[in-house]
C-alpha cells in the first residue's frame, strides 16, 4: 500500500546553542549542521524508513537546495514524479536552535512551499486515488490543505492532519472530514484555547474537537505520552523512556511511524505504540531525518521495551 504526503519540504539550519543571545548580543554556538528537513518530507522519510511506498507532493525553489532536495527523496526511494522546482522562488528553510536541555525553537520560510496549490492535486489524481493514507501538514497553502482534505473524502481515502504550524484560522468545519487529527499539546491549545497542562485538560480539550465532527484527535504530548480521543472516550499511552539528545522533527517521526502501521494493521493504538517508539528513537540522535531509526531498529526496541 502507499502512502501520499502531500506538503512542505525544508533544508535545516540546525544550531545548538547554550542560551538564546538577547537583542544586540552575539554569542558563540558550539555546533551547527545542515541537514533536509520540513514537515511533509520528515513524514513522508519516516514513512519510507519503516519500509512504506511512499509518493510525495511538493515544491521547491530554483536556488541551490532544491535539486538537493528532490535528490534527498529520491534516496531513500519516495516518488517524486509529480514534484516541481519553481523558478524564480526560494526552498524552504527552517532555522532551528537546540538548547542544552535538547529543546528546540524553529523559524520557518516557506518559499515555494507556498506555490503547492489545488491544481497540483488535479494534476497527481491517479496516483492519489491508489494510495491508502493521505497525510497533510500546515507549511502549504490551507485552500491546498482544505482541497486535499475534500478529495480524500470523496474518493474514500483516510486523511491525517498535522496541523502543524499552529495556524489560528484553521477552519474546523473544512476539517472535520479527517479520519485522523493529530496536534501536539502547543497546536491543541492555540486552536482550541484551552488548558493543556494535565491529561484531564488534554482530553476535555479534544472533546471539543470531537463535537465540532473531528472523528480521531491524537495528540502527542513527547515525555507525557500520546492521548487518543473519540467519542467513544479516551486512551492514553506512556511514553518511552529515552536519553533525548535532540527533539527535532520528532513529532514528525511519530507521525510517519503510525501511518506505516495504521495502513498495514488498522489498529490505531499498536500504531501509536509503534510511532511512540519511532520517534523515541529519533530523539537519541542530532538532527531529524538522519536521525530515523529503521524498522526493524523500531521492531527490536518494541521487543526490549
Amino acid at each position: 500500500m502507499t502512502i501520499a504526503v502531500i506538503g512542505s519540504n525544508m533544508v535545516d539550519l540546525i544550531s545548538y546553542i547554550e542560551s538564546m543571545p538577547n537583542p544586540g548580543q552575539t554569542l558563540e554556538a558550539p555546533d551547527f549542521s545542515i541537514g533536509f528537513g520540513g514537515k511533509g518530507a520528515n513524514q513522508a522519510v519516516a514513512c519510507a524508513k519503516c519500509g512504506a511506498d511512499v509518493f510525495m507532493l511538493t515544491k521547491v525553489g530554483s536556488d541551490i537546495f532544491g535539486q538537493h532536495t528532490l535528490d534527498n527523496l529520491k534516496s531513500y526511494n519516495i516518488d517524486t514524479s509529480c514534484c516541481s522546482i519553481v523558478e524564480g522562488m526560494s526552498s524552504g528553510v527552517a532555522p532551528i536552535f537546540v538548547d542544552k536541555n535538547s529543546q528546540n525553537s524553529i523559524l520557518i520560510i516557506k518559499g515555494a512551499n507556498n506555490c503547492l496549490s489545488k491544481a497540483d492535486i488535479d494534476k497527481a489524481t491517479d496516483k492519489l486515488k491508489a494510495c491508502s493514507l493521505i497525510i497533510l501538514q500546515l507549511e502549504i497553502s490551507l485552500d491546498t490543505v482544505y482541497y486535499a482534505i475534500e478529495f480524500g473524502h470523496k474518493h474514500n481515502i483516510p486523511v491525517l492532519l498535522n496541523p502543524a504550524p499552529a495556524d489560528p484560522n484553521l477552519d474546523l468545519d473544512k476539517i472535520k472530514y479527517c479520519t485522523f487529527f493529530m496536534p501536539n499539546e502547543s497546536e491543541l491549545n492555540s486552536l482550541t484555547k484551552m488548558s493543556v497542562d494535565t491529561d484531564e485538560d488534554v482530553v476535555k480539550a479534544c472533546q471539543y474537537l470531537v463535537n465540532a465532527g473531528i472523528t480521531n484527535i491524537i495528540v502527542t504530548m513527547g515525555s507525557r505520552g500520546s492521548m487518543w480521543v473519540n467519542k467513544d472516550g479516551f486512551k492514553k499511552l506512556d511514553a518511552f523512556k529515552v536519553k533525548a539528545i535532540d527533539t527535532t522533527g520528532a513529532g514528525d517521526a511519530f507521525i510517519g511511524g503510525f501511518s506505516y502501521h495504521y495502513s498495514n494493521s488498522k489498529d490505531i493504538i499498536e500504531a501509536m505504540r509503534f510511532g511512540s517508539a519511532f520517534a523515541a528513537l529519533s530523539v537519541t540522535k542530532r538532527g531529524t531525518q538522519k536521525s530515523y531509526p529503521t524498522k526493524e531498529e523500531v521492531l527490536q526496541f518494541l521487543q526490549n521495551n
